[in-house]
C-alpha cells in the first residue's frame, strides 16, 4: 500500500526546499526565485480532469501574476508506473498545449510532495516573500464542466500583494489523489 504524507504544511510554515528537473533536464530550485514577492507551488499532472479543467486559466494566471511579482512553479509527483500518462513526454505536451510559461518539474522521488503534504492534483500553495505559507487551497470553486477563473488563488495573491490579511477559511483543493509509489 502507498504511504501518504504524514505532514501537511500549516499557515506560517517555511516552504520546504527543493531542487528538481523539468522533462528537458533543466534544474529549478526554490532559491532561484528569491526576488519574487510571492511563490505559488502547484502540484499538477497530465491526466487528471480537475487539472485539465483549470490548466488554461492557470497558465493565464501565471503569466498575469508573474508581471506583478508572483512566480509559479508546477510539480508533477505522480508515480509514472501507476499513471503512465503522467510521464515526462506527456508533461511537455501538456505544458505546450496549455501555455505553461513556468517551470514544470518532475518529483520522481515524491519527496517534495511529501514535504509539502500535497494530497491531490491540482493542489496550490502560496508563499510570501519570506517563503512562509499564506494560502493552501483550491484554484477556484468550479469543477470540470464549469468555467475556471482562479478566483480563490487570485484573491489570495491580491491580498498578499496588497499587504492585507487573507480570507479565512481556506478551502482545500479537490482533484485526483496523487499516485503514490507502492
Amino acid at each position: 500500500m502507498a504511504t501518504l504524507p504524514d505532514t501537511i504544511l500549516t499557515l506560517g510554515q517555511q516552504a520546504p526546499r527543493f531542487r528538481l528537473a523539468d522533462p528537458d533536464g533543466k534544474i529549478t530550485a526554490i532559491e532561484d526565485h528569491a526576488e519574487a514577492r510571492g511563490l505559488v507551488i502547484a502540484f499538477l499532472c497530465n491526466h487528471c480532469p480537475y487539472v485539465r479543467h483549470v490548466q488554461d486559466a492557470f497558465a493565464r494566471f501565471a503569466d498575469e501574476y508573474r508581471e506583478r511579482g508572483i512566480i509559479v512553479v508546477g510539480i508533477n509527483s505522480n508515480d509514472v508506473t501507476r499513471s503512465p500518462e503522467d510521464a515526462p513526454d506527456f508533461m511537455t505536451r501538456q505544458a505546450r498545449q496549455a501555455g505553461f510559461n513556468f517551470p514544470y518539474l518532475i518529483d520522481d522521488s515524491q519527496d517534495v510532495a511529501r514535504a509539502y503534504g500535497a494530497q491531490c492534483t491540482p493542489d496550490f500553495f502560496l508563499f510570501d516573500a519570506q517563503r512562509r505559507l499564506v494560502y493552501h487551497g483550491e484554484f477556484d470553486a468550479t469543477r470540470p464542466g464549469g468555467t475556471a477563473d482562479g478566483a480563490r488563488l487570485r484573491a489570495a495573491c491580491d491580498a498578499l500583494l496588497d499587504g492585507r490579511e487573507l480570507a479565512q477559511p481556506q478551502r482545500s483543493s479537490m482533484g485526483c489523489g496523487i499516485k503514490w509509489r507502492e
